[in-house]
Parts: C-alpha cells; sequence; structure tokens
C-alpha cells in the first residue's frame, strides 16, 4: 500500500465498516500494534484499542456515524467524522464533531489519534454538570476513569 489513493480508502472502508457497526470489520485495518488515543481514551494498544471498538458497537444504542475530508499522503492520513448517539448514563444526545489523524505501516493503520473538545462533549452527555465542570481536571479525569473501567469490564467479560 504505497499510493495515497490506496490510504485515503483504507480511511473510507474503516469508517463505513463502523457506519456498518461491523466492529471486526474496523479492527481488521488495525496493525496488532496500534496505539490509539483520544481525549478520553488514552494510548490504548493492541487489542486493547481493538476491544474499545468492539466494546462501543456492542452496544445496542444506535450512533449515527458520518465522515468526509478523508486525505493521506506519505505515511500520515486524517478523516472529519462525527457520530451523533444517547449518552447511554443520562439519555442525553451527544453530536460529537471529531478529527481524526492516522498513521499507515505495512498496509495498516499503526496509530490513530481522535481529537475532540471534551468540555464540549461532557455538557451534551452529562448535561448541566458538564458544562459547568467538564473543563476540570477532575471531571475530565472522572470521564477517562469510567471509560477505562467499562473498558476493562468488557474485556474481562469476554475471557
Amino acid at each position: 500500500m504505497n499510493s495515497r489513493e490506496e490510504k485515503e480508502q483504507l480511511i473510507t472502508d474503516f469508517y463505513t465498516a463502523f457506519i456498518n457497526r461491523d466492529a471486526e470489520k474496523m479492527v481488521s485495518y488495525y496493525d496488532d500494534d496500534i496505539v490509539f488515543n483520544d481525549p478520553i481514551f488514552k494510548n490504548l494498544k493492541g487489542e486493547e484499542a481493538k476491544d474499545m471498538w468492539r466494546m462501543l458497537l456492542s452496544s445496542p444504542t444506535e450512533v449515527k456515524v458520518s465522515f468526509s475530508n478523508v486525505e493521506a499522503n506519505g505515511i500520515k492520513g486524517s478523516a472529519n467524522w462525527e457520530a451523533i448517539y444517547p449518552f447511554s448514563k443520562t439519555g442525553n444526545t451527544v453530536h460529537n464533531k471529531i478529527k481524526a489523524q492516522f498513521e499507515f505501516e505495512n498496509g495498516k493503520i499503526i496509530r490513530h489519534t481522535d481529537d475532540f473538545d471534551l468540555w464540549k462533549w461532557s455538557g451534551m452527555a452529562l448535561g448541566i454538570s458538564g458544562k459547568l465542570l467538564g473543563w476540570t481536571s477532575l471531571l475530565q479525569n472522572k470521564v477517562r476513569d469510567t471509560a477505562q473501567q467499562n473498558l476493562d469490564k468488557y474485556r474481562e467479560s469476554k475471557k
């Protein structure tokens, strides 16, 4: 996989699998040593990163995903994507707008970094407490800890 077009197709296929709720197809585009980061999940590696997508898509929650501006050159790529879904703990609708960065090696994604405004996300997901406290490290760390605990429980249940 050397061409810009092939890398752009890989990103397109990744998000198409997401839209189709096909976690196994999504993670098939990841290298075994994938490193994933976003404002909530930090430094997920390998199967842990893959299990994050499996966990998120195993939920019966309806998620509307769209993506745009897919670009790639050299070993890097990017896309914008959006997810609209009810947050499981509150039922509040979240419309998250994300900028994704990718790095490729041997036809696979080796690094995937999503960036979004965690304060804005907290306000949508948690309501007034998220709007008022979403900027604080206390609330942001609580969100991260809860998400990591949920991922750990999911991974334990698969054993």
